[in-house]
């Protein structure tokens, strides 16, 4: 079994790593605090964002946060009624406010009972020095995770998808929040337009130099009714197969520091917005077949790293 996971698994599992520190099961919350981000209102923002800012599973903008965390909660508390809970503020870029509203939203959670943690979804470029300090000090108060979109770390990709901040910005900001002894989840999107495989390992062999503490590892999928579907119905760039991102996964695995937390390892978009790739829609077939090339493999997270 490999060291750091539970259940078989050949990569740093978050369930172990939850296990290992807290004791028992936990899961999050996913809400929505109906923040904007900067980058749609300064501009198109990033080509394959949905309306939702990536909030498609998160609670209902138009409540307050306690009465999303209670209806959200409600569900998954039928599947685990003794666990731990984190408050996940997951839609749109959630530093994105004076810090004052921040405030209000992150601090409504705190007295929740079995609740251990607030993780923030957000960008580099959104979290100024007031900022950090409000962080610094909400980490002093609950066990806090600062998740920050990468996407990539190539300067052609970065402009071609419209993301809005170079890689220095990230670097910078993963600089300041270390600093302050803040955890760090890193996102990167496997199967950008154009980008190669070896580009795809080369963004994982830079995050082993950030000393981040977990990873979120998404597939590039079109959905409707964004600036993506438009680019793919004229360019009609590769879309990853199955096949193809397995490989690239794993070959990525193999080059990461096995401290790294693996956070998600592949998405779930929703059926009735998805156009490609249809794959995705079987995430639990996606996550079986990673496991099963590993073991053929005989390889394991961390197995290529250069000592």
């Amino acid at each position: 079994m490999f060291k750091y996971s539970l259940d078989n698994k050949r990569y740093h599992t978050l369930n172990y790593y939850y296990k290992n520190k807290y004791g028992k099961k936990v899961y999050k919350v996913s809400l929505n605090a109906n923040f904007s981000c900067p980058h749609k209102i300064k501009g198109r923002g990033c080509i394959f964002c949905s309306k939702l800012g990536s909030g498609d599973f998160a609670g209902d903008k138009e409540k307050d946060i306690l009465t999303q965390f209670n209806e959200v909660n409600k569900v998954m508390e039928k599947k685990w009624s003794d666990a731990y809970k984190i408050a996940y503020f997951q839609a749109n870029t959630n530093t994105y406010a004076p810090v004052e509203i921040l405030k209000s939203k992150f601090e409504s959670v705190l007295n929740i009972s079995n609740l251990i943690g607030i993780n923030i979804a957000t960008r580099p470029d959104a979290i100024n020095d007031e900022c950090l300090n409000y962080l610094e000090e909400l980490n002093k108060k609950t066990n806090l995770t600062i998740e920050l979109g990468l996407q990539s770390i190539h300067e052609k990709t970065l402009e071609y998808i419209n993301r809005g901040h170079n890689l220095k910005c990230f670097e910078d900001c993963v600089k300041k929040l270390k600093e302050r002894n803040i955890e760090i989840v890193v996102h990167i999107i496997n199967g950008l337009p154009y980008e190669t495989k070896e580009m795809m390992l080369e963004t994982i062999k830079y995050l082993n130099n950030l000393n981040i503490d977990g990873i979120k590892i998404h597939m590039l999928h079109v959905i409707k009714n964004t600036e993506l579907e438009d680019i793919y119905e004229k360019e009609h760039f590769h879309i990853l197969t199955k096949d193809e991102y397995i490989d690239i996964v794993i070959n990525q695995l193999e080059l990461l520091n096995p401290k790294i937390v693996i956070h998600r390892i592949t998405g779930d978009p929703k059926k009735e917005d998805l156009i490609e790739p249809t794959w995705l829609l079987k995430k639990f077939c996606v996550l079986n077949d990673i496991d099963k090339e590993m073991v053929k493999r005989n390889t394991y997270q961390g197995k290529k790293i250069k000592i």
